[in-house]
Protein backbone atom coordinates (compact mmCIF):
# COMPACT_ATOMS: atom_id res chain seq x y z
CA UNK A 1 0.00 0.00 0.00
CA UNK A 2 0.98 3.78 0.12
CA UNK A 3 0.13 6.60 1.89
CA UNK A 4 -0.94 9.72 -0.15
CA UNK A 5 0.56 12.99 0.72
CA UNK A 6 0.74 16.40 -0.49
CA UNK A 7 3.96 18.06 -0.29
CA UNK A 8 3.88 20.15 2.11
CA UNK A 9 2.44 17.02 4.43
CA UNK A 10 6.33 15.70 3.73
CA UNK A 11 7.22 18.47 6.25
CA UNK A 12 4.64 17.89 9.07
CA UNK A 13 5.21 14.37 9.04
CA UNK A 14 8.63 15.27 10.83
CA UNK A 15 6.77 17.34 13.74
CA UNK A 16 3.63 15.14 14.48
CA UNK A 17 3.35 14.29 18.27
CA UNK A 18 -0.26 13.61 18.37
CA UNK A 19 -1.96 16.68 18.56
CA UNK A 20 -4.44 18.34 15.45
CA UNK A 21 -7.61 19.30 14.63
CA UNK A 22 -9.94 17.09 16.80
CA UNK A 23 -10.03 13.28 17.87
CA UNK A 24 -10.60 11.96 14.31
CA UNK A 25 -8.09 13.85 12.80
CA UNK A 26 -5.40 12.50 15.52
CA UNK A 27 -6.07 9.21 15.06
CA UNK A 28 -6.25 9.44 11.30
CA UNK A 29 -2.78 10.72 11.91
CA UNK A 30 -1.24 8.32 14.06
CA UNK A 31 -2.83 5.55 11.63
CA UNK A 32 -0.49 7.42 8.46
CA UNK A 33 2.24 7.24 10.71
CA UNK A 34 2.45 3.67 11.92
CA UNK A 35 2.45 2.88 7.91
CA UNK A 36 5.23 5.39 7.03
CA UNK A 37 6.66 3.43 9.98
CA UNK A 38 5.99 -0.23 8.70
CA UNK A 39 7.37 0.80 5.58
CA UNK A 40 4.88 1.78 3.13
CA UNK A 41 5.87 4.38 0.84
CA UNK A 42 4.57 7.82 -0.10
CA UNK A 43 2.66 8.71 -3.15
CA UNK A 44 2.63 12.53 -3.69
CA UNK A 45 -0.98 13.97 -3.95
CA UNK A 46 -1.94 16.96 -5.39
CA UNK A 47 -4.86 18.38 -2.76
CA UNK A 48 -6.95 16.53 0.02
CA UNK A 49 -4.51 13.49 1.14
CA UNK A 50 -4.82 10.77 3.29
CA UNK A 51 -4.08 13.22 6.45
CA UNK A 52 -6.86 15.46 5.47
CA UNK A 53 -9.72 13.06 5.21
CA UNK A 54 -11.14 13.81 8.61
CA UNK A 55 -11.44 16.86 7.70
CA UNK A 56 -12.71 17.34 4.56
CA UNK A 57 -16.43 16.64 5.81
CA UNK A 58 -16.11 19.65 8.22
CA UNK A 59 -17.66 23.45 6.37
CA UNK A 60 -14.88 24.84 4.45
CA UNK A 61 -12.07 22.65 5.16
CA UNK A 62 -8.79 24.80 5.23
CA UNK A 63 -7.34 22.09 3.10
CA UNK A 64 -9.36 23.17 -0.22
CA UNK A 65 -7.82 26.71 0.44
CA UNK A 66 -4.88 28.80 -1.66
CA UNK A 67 -2.77 29.59 0.65
CA UNK A 68 -2.42 25.30 1.38
CA UNK A 69 -2.23 25.00 -2.57
CA UNK A 70 0.85 27.22 -2.37
CA UNK A 71 2.38 25.73 0.43
CA UNK A 72 2.15 22.47 -1.42
CA UNK A 73 4.22 23.94 -4.38
CA UNK A 74 6.99 25.85 -1.72
CA UNK A 75 7.47 22.24 0.06
CA UNK A 76 7.72 20.71 -3.24
CA UNK A 77 10.59 22.84 -4.46
CA UNK A 78 11.84 22.61 -1.01
CA UNK A 79 11.95 18.88 -0.69
CA UNK A 80 12.78 18.25 -4.59
CA UNK A 81 15.86 20.05 -3.72
CA UNK A 82 16.73 17.99 -0.68
CA UNK A 83 16.42 14.78 -2.22
CA UNK A 84 18.72 16.14 -5.25
CA UNK A 85 16.02 14.88 -7.62
CA UNK A 86 13.00 16.60 -9.40
CA UNK A 87 9.83 15.78 -7.46
CA UNK A 88 6.66 16.31 -9.08
CA UNK A 89 2.46 14.92 -8.40
CA UNK A 90 2.93 11.13 -9.07
CA UNK A 91 6.06 10.58 -7.88
CA UNK A 92 7.09 8.43 -4.44
CA UNK A 93 8.99 8.97 -1.72
CA UNK A 94 10.26 6.44 0.25
CA UNK A 95 11.37 7.52 4.30
CA UNK A 96 13.83 5.50 6.68
CA UNK A 97 15.71 6.80 9.28
CA UNK A 98 18.02 8.30 6.94
CA UNK A 99 15.55 9.91 4.65
CA UNK A 100 14.01 11.11 7.77
CA UNK A 101 17.25 12.02 9.77
CA UNK A 102 18.07 14.14 6.65
CA UNK A 103 14.71 16.03 6.65
CA UNK A 104 14.54 16.92 10.03
CA UNK A 105 18.06 18.30 9.92
CA UNK A 106 17.03 20.40 6.97
CA UNK A 107 13.65 21.58 8.50
CA UNK A 108 16.10 22.43 11.71
CA UNK A 109 18.11 24.57 9.43
CA UNK A 110 15.26 26.16 8.16
CA UNK A 111 16.38 24.76 4.25
CA UNK A 112 12.45 23.69 4.06
CA UNK A 113 10.39 26.36 5.73
CA UNK A 114 8.60 27.79 3.58
CA UNK A 115 6.03 26.28 3.27
CA UNK A 116 5.13 27.09 6.30
CA UNK A 117 5.47 30.57 6.65
CA UNK A 118 1.83 31.29 7.60
CA UNK A 119 0.69 28.12 8.95
CA UNK A 120 -0.76 27.87 12.73
CA UNK A 121 0.78 24.88 13.83
CA UNK A 122 4.50 27.29 12.68
CA UNK A 123 5.18 27.81 16.37
CA UNK A 124 4.79 24.24 17.55
CA UNK A 125 6.88 22.80 14.81
CA UNK A 126 9.50 25.28 15.05
CA UNK A 127 9.24 23.92 19.34
CA UNK A 128 9.46 20.39 18.72
CA UNK A 129 12.34 21.03 16.08
CA UNK A 130 14.20 23.06 18.55
CA UNK A 131 13.64 19.70 20.99
CA UNK A 132 15.59 17.58 19.06
CA UNK A 133 11.94 15.93 17.88
CA UNK A 134 11.47 14.62 21.19
CA UNK A 135 7.85 12.97 21.49
CA UNK A 136 7.28 12.74 17.56
CA UNK A 137 5.35 9.62 16.54
CA UNK A 138 7.22 8.87 13.13
CA UNK A 139 10.34 7.17 14.46
CA UNK A 140 12.74 4.36 12.83
CA UNK A 141 14.13 1.66 15.20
Amino acid sequence: MTVKLRAHHLLCVLTYIGKGYGPAFTANYDGIVARLVAGENILIEEGPDDICQPLLATTEPHCLRDSVIERDIKAMHDVANLLGRPLQIGDTVDLDAMTVGKFRDAFTKGQTRRACIGCEWFDLCSAISKSGYQDTRLKFE
